[in-house]
């Protein structure tokens, strides 16, 4: 599968990320909204993938405390990402340690539907993550598999933004989001095991972001 990539959406929005925070913790209110709005949409699926249909109280609790240290971030529109991220998985572990439940998914594997086997690559398999189902399947892999791929994939922070999030080295994030890609590719059908070609209704609701 090869190293996991960054959406080229993250890259082509990171600086104007950076712009936005720069000028937002100079008081512009406008710009705070701006950062959230490129910010947020990868942030709240990665909370999907932790904590569930919480993804939202928890993220609010996240972006309360962002506003309020936001005097205190110093880097790029990158850094910004991490940090984020950082304030808002300890916002998720706080609330499963309150509701003292590890993440898990509803549903089954069979809500998944299969993608075709032929000239299908793992590529699909990261396409597919912005969707709830995918992100029920993310839920079900190894903890430090999942938390990997969402940061990677669904937040689009690089290899070692992500092992500093995470506390780990940056080898050990990258050796687990390859093997939770591979062990959500084949789930999904796009491993080369699927035999079964799927309508393009099915397709295209694979392929919608939710």
């Amino acid at each position: 599968m090869g190293q996991v990539r960054q959406p080229r959406r993250v890259h082509e929005c990171n600086g104007e990320l950076g712009a936005a925070v720069a000028r937002a913790q100079e008081g512009d209110e406008a710009a705070f909204a701006v950062a959230y709005r490129i910010v947020q949409p990868g942030l709240l699926g990665y909370l999907r993938g932790l904590v569930g249909g919480d993804a939202e109280d928890v993220a609010s609790d996240a972006w309360l405390e962002i506003a309020r240290d936001l005097g205190r971030f110093k880097g790029d529109g990158s850094g910004f990402r991490g940090w984020t991220s950082t304030i808002a998985r300890h916002r998720a572990l706080d609330h499963l340690r309150r509701q003292r439940v590890r993440p898990r998914a509803g549903g089954s594997e069979r809500d998944v539907l299969d993608l075709p086997s032929r000239n299908s690559t793992h590529d699909e398999a990261l396409e597919s993550l912005s969707t709830e189902r995918a992100l029920e399947l993310v839920r079900r892999l190894p903890r430090d598999q999942a938390e990997a791929v969402l940061l990677r994939v669904v937040v689009g922070l690089d290899g070692p933004a992500a092992a500093r999030v995470l506390g780990k080295r940056p080898g050990a994030v990258r050796t687990a989001a390859h093997r939770g890609l591979k062990r959500l590719a084949r789930q999904l059908g796009v491993d080369g095991e699927a035999d079964k070609g799927v309508t393009n209704e099915a397709s295209s609701a694979l392929g919608e972001s939710k």
